[in-house]
């Protein structure tokens, strides 16, 4: 596939996928400064972000690119903060950024540095509370990262936010973004790129295919055969796809595309180690309802799928929140009950946030609503409201279990019963049925 090229010097074009990725990346890193700045003992917080494909930071309409949407947060959110913190009594908070800028293209660069010099230099002449180290680099990424991993581990920066915003695949692979995630305490990920360019990369005539299952590769396979990528069940392989390719990466992965009814061709991807951070970015999406779209479960497993059956494209906006809690009304009870009927909610969120694509207040508000489950405090009360729900709370089944759900798990165990041998007379075709070839 050949590579996007940016007229940036002419004005660059900003695409819809463009605009839908920019609105999640400006309020995702607002709330993930907001986030990481809330305890009152902090008083410094020192991170590190890299554009590893910067660009010129203005498009011909004007709107800011990803290194300005940088500044401008951390110029506002630094500001938002303090201004909370004195309302409450609480000392400021001062915030120190190395912001690391790539693009193999000197021109853009060039650029860059004519676009953002004016915000930089007002926040220098104005500020107190917020420092930007800038540093500049005109290399392919894949070459140049082992010089940024080796600067900030000596500079001793634990807090790391990598944007990968690349045009295809091959410069940023799996093996860079485990790498990342494993290098530094804190570090979190926004991957871009499309998705023929990924499946291009892992085909099966691909000298990478070998680090897939054959089960994989079979699926990548038959996605590069299919043109109908407005179709939700290519939607659903695809993330699945995805998912298995990085699942190793991270402790928690967001699989989910940049919508577009008309094919999903871009992918946005988040990654981290903490389920805050997961819990944070899924919320950041409802909030920006609409700019990503999935095919599979709305409950706790999200990449759970049976193309028998009707499944709703999830979208992040009210209607799929709705859908979302009728799954986790079930969903949440089955999971405390296979953990022994009790679960630290610590520990349930570490379980949960790994595959789900829900709001937070949605999973939160059917734990209160479900009258098979209570939340237990470290003084031994019980919750009443979503909103009060701590980490050190305790998430129970109830002994005296209700009778509609002793019937669901009667229900469920009957379905899954019913679809395995569905399956099983699937998978055992008569002789006289049998094909020629070995695959079905």
């Amino acid at each position: 596939m050949a590579k996007k090229i940016y007229d940036w010097e002419g004005g660059a074009i900003l695409e819809d996928h463009t605009k839908k990725k920019h609105k999640i990346l400006k309020e995702y890193f607002r709330k993930y400064l907001l986030t990481r700045c809330q305890l009152p003992q902090c008083e410094k917080f020192r991170v590190s972000i890299v554009d590893a494909f910067s660009g010129a930071g203005v498009y011909a309409c004007n709107s800011f690119g990803s290194p300005l949407i940088f500044v401008e947060v951390l110029k506002n959110t630094t500001r938002e903060i303090n201004i909370s913190r004195l309302g409450r009594g609480m000392k400021p908070i001062k915030i120190e950024c190395i912001l690391i800028l790539n693009d193999k293209d000197k021109a853009a660069i060039n650029h860059l540095k004519e676009n953002i010099s004016p915000l930089l230099a007002g926040i220098q002449e104005e500020r107190q509370d917020l420092t930007i180290h800038t540093e500049y680099f005109c290399e392919d990424f894949d070459k140049l990262y082992p010089k940024i991993k080796n600067r900030l581990l000596q500079a001793k920066f634990n807090n790391v936010f990598f944007n990968l915003d690349q045009c295809g695949y091959t410069n940023v692979t799996s093996n860079i973004i485990r790498d990342i995630t494993q290098s530094w305490r804190s570090a979190e990920i926004l991957l871009t790129y499309m998705i023929a360019s990924l499946l291009t990369y892992l085909s099966p005539a691909s000298k990478n295919s070998n680090i897939l299952e054959p089960e994989i590769k079979e699926k990548i396979f038959l996605l590069l055969e299919d043109k109908n990528i407005n179709k939700q069940e290519w939607l659903s392989e695809a993330e699945i796809v995805v998912f298995r390719c990085f699942k190793g990466c991270a402790t928690y992965i967001s699989p989910f595309s940049i919508n577009n009814p008309k094919g999903w061709r871009y992918w946005l991807m988040h990654f981290a180690n903490n389920y805050r951070a997961r819990q944070v970015y899924n919320d950041v999406l409802h909030d920006c309802g609409e700019a990503q779209a999935h095919c599979g479960k709305a409950g706790l497993n999200m990449l759970s799928y049976d193309p028998s059956e009707a499944t709703q494209l999830y979208l992040f906006n009210s209607d799929s929140r709705h859908l979302a809690k009728e799954s986790l009304y079930d969903d949440i009870p089955r999971l405390v009950a296979k953990s022994g009927d009790t679960m630290r909610i610590n520990d349930f969120y570490a379980e949960t946030f790994s595959e789900t694509p829900a709001h937070s207040d949605d999973i939160h508000e059917m734990i209160i609503e479900n009258p098979d489950l209570e939340v237990i405090t470290e003084a031994g009360g019980t919750r009443k409201k979503p909103n009060t729900i701590k980490v050190t709370d305790t998430l129970k089944v109830c002994s005296q279990r209700s009778w509609f759900s002793m019937f669901k798990i009667s229900e469920d165990k009957e379905r899954s019963s019913n679809y395995a041998q569905k399956s099983n007379s699937e998978k055992k075709p008569s002789e006289s049925d049998k094909p020629k070839s070995d695959k079905i």
